[in-house]
């Protein structure tokens, strides 16, 4: 730990609020090379922080998808049926409402609480969340404590974008974690059936599958005690101060303790606002249907893979889980593509007329276009008429990589666009964005089985091949009238006259 000097009080400053008297000072950091700001930090010490992060990442989203291949041992035991109804998957369904409704609550704590103690009191909590998973006596149990396995999952995978944005400074330095961390995000959630489908082929029980959980998560703990320091730099401010005032007895604070936002108020206003804009921002009903939409897939896949693999070749549920592996090669090889819009997005500064020199929004939807129609449309095609008994089942196995490829580079180009249209108020707006992938996670794949099985298996992924071009429409449709609805949405305008007056600033050589 840095040693802390007298020159580290900034100015005394209580005269900006009169709630505090003249001898309050506020303290920010030393300057722009301040070594205790996370932005200043060694490059390896980021880059450490950050695969730790992304680690946590995807081995968090395994658990969402990764007993799904047990469904009839976990059946069998809890008397449960699936033969009119995929009754199975309500595990799976409790586990995204967790997600959706407990990350609303939880994230923003961190703002005040701290990054580092809220990850590792909710990882702590998901692993105690294991336990009751592993002897669980009934199936109400299990449905139960995986609503708090979601939640904790949900913060804990979230948290690392907000790692990222802690520890490196502009969009260049954050676009390769970025990607990185959405790539794992879906890559984990596909990857979970086949990990699963390794413990139940190989261990006596479906109970294996949450103990081997449970010992892994064990074991990473310590990895992330040590290897995980707070990194809000919000929060390192008033460690300092509440240091200072220890050392020295003078009134220093920092701004986040002389501003703090009562909780209630907090937790109020992280609900009450990316509501609003679900209802009212097209470009957010837009970047939640496209996510929804794609994070939904991923989870129908669980349920509709083993049963038209089943039914076309005889496989069960382990050797259909092994065949998701195609999701995850897709996912990883949308990578560059996801790279490439990147860099035409940044490439786009050079033709900006609304803020000359900063990139175009509408840029990062670019290379979405041909992956939404290529890919996650084609692909869905391909993995519908490919279904037939007397065809490999590569075939449609290749389906479902392409499928995987389009869904990296269609979700990350519309979370940068949502990140970039809406500014200070994209955390919001990426809120709404996850409260529509849980509950669509968690609900549609409920309509798996009575899909397949009423329009077989051509049509029904027909269906959602067209749903998938409607999806693949919209990219267009923002890239021709994205500025004029910028200009009408309240939330998307504030957010450009910021950047306007941050490029002036800039040229003006203004800090």
């Amino acid at each position: 730990m840095a040693h802390i000097q007298q020159d580290e009080v900034a100015v005394p400053k209580a005269a900006e609020d009169s709630n505090y008297d003249a001898d309050t000072q506020i303290l920010d950091w030393t300057g722009p090379s301040d070594p205790e700001n996370p932005y200043n930090w060694p490059t390896s010490k980021k880059t450490v922080i950050t695969a730790v992060a992304l680690f946590a990442t995807f081995t968090t989203m395994l658990n969402g998808t990764i007993m799904t291949v047990a469904h009839e041992a976990i059946n069998e035991a809890f008397s449960v049926s699936d033969a009119t109804f995929p009754h199975s998957y309500w595990p799976v369904t409790s586990w995204a409402v967790g997600g959706a409704l407990c990350s609303f609550v939880v994230l923003p704590l961190m703002e005040d609480f701290g990054l580092r103690r809220v990850f590792l009191a909710t990882y702590f909590i998901l692993i105690l969340s294991l336990i009751p998973q592993a002897v669980a006596r009934n199936f109400a149990t299990l449905i139960v404590t995986r609503f708090f396995s979601g939640g904790c999952v949900a913060i804990l995978a979230n948290s690392t974008s907000s790692v990222i944005g802690n520890i490196w400074a502009g969009d260049h330095a954050r676009t390769i974690p970025m990607t990185l961390w959405i790539v794992l995000y879906l890559a984990g959630s596909s990857t979970g059936p086949v990990i699963g489908a390794a413990i139940f082929a190989r261990l006596p029980s479906w109970r294996w599958i949450f103990y081997c959980q449970l010992i892994w998560y064990a074991v990473f703990f310590p990895l992330y005690l040590l290897l995980l320091p707070e990194n809000r730099g919000d929060v390192l401010l008033a460690q300092r101060a509440a240091r200072l005032r220890r050392t020295t007895g003078q009134k220093v604070y920092s701004r986040l303790e002389l501003n703090h936002t009562p909780l209630p108020e907090l937790v109020a206003t992280s609900l009450k606002r990316p509501l609003v804009m679900l209802c009212t921002e097209p470009v957010v009903m837009a970047v939640t249907f496209a996510a929804a939409l794609i994070i939904g897939n991923v989870y129908l896949f669980t349920q509709s893979v083993e049963q038209v693999f089943a039914g076309l070749y005889g496989w069960d549920a382990v050797q259909a889980g092994y065949v998701q592996a195609a999701i995850v090669v897709g996912e990883l090889l949308g990578l560059p593509g996801a790279l490439l819009s990147a860099r035409l997005y940044f490439a786009s500064a050079r033709r900006n007329t609304e803020v000359p020199g900063s990139p175009i929004p509408e840029a990062r939807l670019y290379v979405s276009v041909p992956a939404g129609f290529l890919f996650m449309t084609g692909g869905m095609f391909v993995y519908g008429w490919t279904a037939y008994a007397q065809l490999p089942w590569i075939a449609a196995a290749i389906g479902l990589a392409m499928i995987g490829a389009g869904n990296t580079v269609v979700i990350i180009a519309f979370a940068d666009y949502a990140v970039d249209a809406y500014a200070r108020f994209a955390g919001s707006a990426m809120a709404a964005v996850a409260l529509g992938e849980n509950f669509c996670a968690g609900f549609l794949p409920l309509a798996a089985q009575s899909l397949y099985t009423d329009l077989g298996y051509h049509w029904a992924s027909t269906l959602l091949g067209f749903l998938s071009l409607l999806l693949s429409c919209m990219p267009i449709v923002l890239i021709i009238w994205g500025r004029s609805i910028r200009a009408r949405s309240p939330f998307m305008k504030e957010a450009t006259i910021e950047e306007k007056l941050e490029a002036e600033g800039e040229s003006d050589g203004t800090p």
